[in-house]
């Protein structure tokens, strides 16, 4: 009977456990996907600010 008693007791902890690891990895996952975000968008930057001087080096060139 006690060993009942004690498997009905921890299961709550193992479970506790399981849901603590659960939000943990929530938690990895959602900071690699800021993380992925963030890398897009300076990607995306770098794009843009390499046309706008690919303009603006054209536009001199037709100045001079």
């Amino acid at each position: 009977m006690t060993y009942f008693t004690t498997q009905s007791l921890d299961l709550p902890s193992i479970h506790e456990e399981l849901v603590r690891d659960r939000i943990r990895m929530l938690h990895r996952e959602a900071e690699e996907q800021r993380l992925a975000s963030g890398i897009l968008r300076l990607r995306r930057a770098r794009r843009n600010a390499e046309r706008a001087t690919s303009r603006l080096h054209r536009a001199l060139l037709r100045v001079t």
